[in-house]
């Protein structure tokens, strides 16, 4: 999925500083995706487009990270390549997890002072979503760098793992919304051996079916933007300088007017003025990381 050329991005005009951006990419190769995610960061560095939020499902895929293992992998390579995953590595820190359609991706390519801030808030976003649909989830960082992502009791239903390269993030966050959750047993994910996975479909006691429910993103996308006290503004592929993108990618006017219906302030939970706390940041936290 090869970057365009584009030398600007917004016919509208310079972006506002309270914007952020907000792209719907449709389902994306992992491969492809690192690829975009780098010639984004790479424009974002040089102050050639805003902060940007990447929206995106996966083929299913297991992404390793800097500290996996083996044995995270322990029904073997060729075990999970015969079911059609994929199997990459990532330069994101932290272990194992899974990709797959119903999975909701978000990479916000963004600036980033403090890195332990910026995965608190990122938590923060995906709990007041997942509050829109009465689903009361929790932020476990206390209990350490393994327990980072979002829970719903002692169930993990997103996973969050960042990478920081000259101030501004790659990487991001997994929230499970209808994908199935067999492929996270074949594995040991995020190095929990013992965790239990589940996503807003089993939560809800929906059938699983195949794609992202349309409110749920835009939810998503509308709490992810209030967290950072930022308004929310739906932009086209093509304004990012990507070429093409995958299947179900989303018009810019369409994605417009559902992220346009309410002001990110009047989304319960979704308070810009209430910061998340700031809590210490490990050294690894600091290099990068995933759970």
């Amino acid at each position: 999925m090869p970057m365009a050329s584009a030398h600007h991005t917004h016919s509208d005009g310079p972006p506002r500083p309270d914007e952020l951006w907000v792209c719907h990419l449709g389902t994306v190769a992992y491969r492809d995706a690192l690829a975009i995610q780098a010639e984004v960061q790479a424009r974002r560095q040089a102050d050639e487009l805003p902060d940007t939020l990447l929206l995106l499902e996966h083929p299913p895929v297991y992404t390793r990270g800097r500290r996996a293992t083996d044995g995270e992998l322990s029904l073997g390579e060729d075990y999970y390549r015969a079911r059609g995953i994929e199997i990459v590595p990532t330069d994101r820190g932290g272990k194992v997890t899974y990709h797959g359609p119903g999975q909701l991706v978000g990479y916000p390519i963004m600036r980033v002072t403090d890195i332990g801030i910026h995965l608190r808030t990122i938590e923060a976003a995906i709990v007041a979503a997942l509050a829109e649909d009465r689903i009361t989830a929790r932020s476990r960082c206390a209990e350490g760098i393994d327990y980072t992502g979002v829970w719903v009791e002692d169930r993990k239903i997103a996973s969050i793992g960042v990478h920081v390269s000259r101030g501004v993030s790659t990487h991001g966050f997994a929230v499970n919304v209808t994908n199935e959750l067999a492929p996270f047993t074949w594995i040991v994910p995020c190095g929990l051996p013992d965790v239990t996975m589940t996503s807003l479909a089993r939560e809800l006691r929906h059938e699983p079916k195949a794609g992202i429910e349309t409110p749920f993103d835009e939810r998503i996308a509308q709490c992810f933007c209030a967290a950072h006290g930022r308004r929310a503004l739906a932009v086209a592929p093509s304004q990012l300088g990507i070429a093409r993108t995958g299947r179900r990618a989303r018009s810019r006017d369409r994605t417009s007017r559902a992220l346009d219906r309410q002001s990110p302030a009047t989304l319960r939970g979704c308070d810009p003025n209430e910061r998340p706390p700031h809590t210490t940041t490990s050294a690894s936290e600091r290099e990068s990381l995933i759970a």
